[in-house]
Formats: structure tokens, sequence, C-alpha cells
């Protein structure tokens, strides 16, 4: 699929990007080249290739889930500039 200059400036005006008039060929040509490339990915035969949630099929090693700092809310509640009833008081911001 060849991409034109209109389709450039359609993309550009929706992805809010100001492209320059002599560079829009350019881009052009660019995105051509992508949707080619997609074009011959696609031709490619995948059925005997068995999908991959990764690709090194790496497993990921994972800590066992203890709590190891302890409470220091009671701490934390003292040095506040506003508490009441165990929550934080802030100012409103909206009304």
């Amino acid at each position: 699929m060849a991409v034109d200059n209109k389709v450039v400036e359609q993309v550009a005006h929706l992805a809010r990007l100001q492209i320059s008039a002599d560079s829009v060929a350019n881009y052009a040509a660019e995105m051509s080249g992508v949707l080619e490339l997609a074009a011959q990915m696609d031709e490619v035969d995948t059925s005997s290739i068995e999908p991959m949630a990764h690709p090194t099929h790496a497993v990921q090693r994972l800590r066992d889930d203890v709590v190891d700092e302890v409470d220091k809310r009671e701490a934390f509640q003292k040095i506040a500039p506003s508490v009441e009833n165990g929550y934080y008081l802030v100012p409103t911001v909206i009304e």
C-alpha cells in the first residue's frame, strides 16, 4: 500500500503534529516502507510455529510475600499537620 501526501497530512492532523510541506513526501515514503514491511511479514507462513508468551521463555523468580517492615503509622500520624480518627486531613481543593 502506497501512502500519498494527503494521507500523511491527515495522520499528522489526527496526531496533532505539525509537519513542514517539504518533508511530507519523505514521511510518505517512510510510511509506505513500513506498510510494505508489514505486508511482507504477513506473507510468512507461521502455522508450524508455537506461540510464545515471551521470546526467551525465562521464568521470573518471585520473592516470598512476607511483610518485612514494621508498622510506622502512629509515628507518621504524630508528625502529620492534621489528623482525625486515623485519617490525614488535607485542605479542600474542589468544592
